[in-house]
């Protein structure tokens, strides 16, 4: 393995460093100059960008519509809803002048103290304050709604701690915010939204998922409602992946936006708001990766196919060249991305092993016995698995080969995560399983006091109240673990990034 290449921390010995060090040894990002925010670097960038691509038609398909609102925020806006304002408020920076000048001492520019702002304007940490303002202006009547949008952008909360892709002071996402006319139509919306999250995690990420509801403690501020998708990483910790909400009125009233409804009686509108960040791609890494490198599903990876010649001569080369020209040309009418790596400036060991540690699928190598033979050697990532194929119909087989793998990660991330989902009764069982990692089980009795209590003794969270049954009696009434107190229905805690 080339020298860049060597010495990848193993997973086994120290996950949080293997996984800092794979970031950057797999070209994906690096840290920048201003604190807490990273350089997405072109490889890292195009995988977001089929991410981004693959969810806004997903979000096109069930109706939704781009727009784009300001960066900045008037302060007075974060003002108008208490608990919205609260959530956010440690982490907010602040724009207070709006002018430099250069220093009559000559110590370079400085701000000018007669350019202060009448009113400070706030990077936006989310857009649901300067949006609702903005629906007051679109909304009339209950002819003017639904509505449905949703934007693209970057916000800006000041991280103290960040760690490349999971958490960084400034991040790309969508962020969705909807009108409906009653709140059964909002509260539709925000489980269809978290349904579009959970079937892009699975069937592209091939991360699977647990949908279910927040806790009141752990709810986006200023929503009734916070519907979540949790994946599990494979050192045991969840990561909360994507998150839908459920607004009620309480943004409506904030900003005063009302309807005319059939009636012709004025009411406020319902809302909710949804999104997902470049946090996936840490879900992505995490999920899947190895102690060589990355591995990416196929449906994600800006690289599917990668083509590379051994040869011992530029005749011979040239013969590559064009046996291998037909080969991706096929491949790419079947819309498969495909390089051809024939560049005599690295040597083919280091280009496996930049090929490898980056992901690519499929690695198709050919020499020249393959070229007398009419073959070609196929690796594939998810298991280095090597075999030596015929070149006719290597097109299909790659094909088939790519959705293979794509099945085959997602099953591996699936059987891992259900092996480590345990149901525990008592608190000291619990307290004993946490320290192992996974998903646990437990009956909670649905206060925020004994909620706390937990997450301060063994730092765990309740990630969600989970839709869907994964152990026999999920769903039986019993009694919370710490008090004895009733409880309808286990919830699932677990350690989180």
């Amino acid at each position: 393995m080339a020298v860049e290449l060597k010495n990848l921390t193993k997973r086994s010995e120290n996950y949080s460093q293997w996984y800092n060090e794979l970031v950057v040894k797999s070209d994906l990002a690096e840290q920048s100059a201003v604190r807490g925010c990273m350089v997405i670097k072109p490889y890292g960038y195009a995988i977001w960008e089929k991410m981004q691509r693959q969810l806004d038609q997903m979000f096109k398909d069930t109706g939704h519509v781009n727009a784009y609102f300001p960066l900045l925020i008037p302060k007075s806006f974060l003002s108008r809803e208490a608990e919205h304002v609260e959530g956010f408020a440690k982490e907010c920076a602040v724009v207070t002048h709006y002018r430099l000048k250069n220093d009559p001492n000559g110590g370079g520019v400085v701000v000018d103290p007669e350019a202060k702002l009448e009113e400070e304007l706030i990077i936006r940490p989310t857009s649901e304050t300067i949006i609702w303002n903005t629906y007051k202006n679109w909304i009339n009547s209950y002819r003017d709604l639904p509505i449905l949008v949703n934007q693209w952008a970057n916000v800006f909360r000041w991280e103290m701690r960040t760690r490349l892709f999971l958490r960084t002071a400034e991040f790309l996402w969508q962020e969705g915010h909807t009108a409906h006319a009653t709140r059964e139509e909002a509260e539709e919306e925000a489980v269809r939204m978290l349904n579009v999250y959970a079937d892009f995690a699975e069937k592209y990420m091939a991360v699977p998922v647990i949908k279910g509801v927040k806790s009141a403690n752990e709810r986006f501020a200023g929503a009734l409602n916070t519907y979540t998708i949790e994946a599990m990483m494979q050192d045991g910790k969840a990561l909360q992946s994507g998150t839908s909400h459920f607004l009620g009125q309480n943004f409506a009233k904030a900003f005063n936006v009302q309807f005319v409804n059939k009636d012709n009686q004025l009411e406020y509108v319902w809302a909710t708001s949804w999104g997902v960040s470049t946090r996936l791609m840490g879900a992505l890494i995490m999920t899947h990766s190895d102690d060589n490198g990355l591995v990416l599903p196929p449906h994600l990876a800006p690289v599917q196919v990668v083509i590379i010649p051994i040869y011992k001569s530029q005749e011979q080369l040239h013969q590559i060249d064009e046996k291998v020209s037909g080969i991706v040309a096929r491949l790419k009418d079947m819309g498969i991305s495909v390089k051809y790596d024939n560049a005599d400036n690295k040597r083919p060991g280091f280009k496996f092993a930049d090929y490898e540690v980056k992901g690519v699928p499929v690695r198709l190598v050919m020499g020249g016995r393959d070229l007398e033979n009419n073959t070609i050697e196929v690796m594939r990532r998810d298991t280095l698995e090597k075999e030596t194929r015929t070149c006719d119909g290597i097109e299909q087989y790659v094909k088939d080969l790519l959705e293979d793998i794509q099945r085959n990660i997602y099953k591996k991330a699936q059987t891992y995560r259900d092996a480590r989902i345990t149901s525990v009764d008592t608190y000291d069982e619990f307290k004993e399983k946490i320290e192992e990692g996974g998903f646990i089980l437990a009956h909670w009795d649905g206060t925020t006091e004994t909620e706390l209590r937990i997450k301060e003794e063994t730092k765990a969270t309740i990630r969600c109240i989970p839709f869907d049954t994964f152990l026999p009696g999920d769903k039986e009434p019993g009694r919370c673990m710490v008090t004895g107190k009733p409880s309808s229905c286990r919830v699932i805690f677990a350690r989180s990034y």
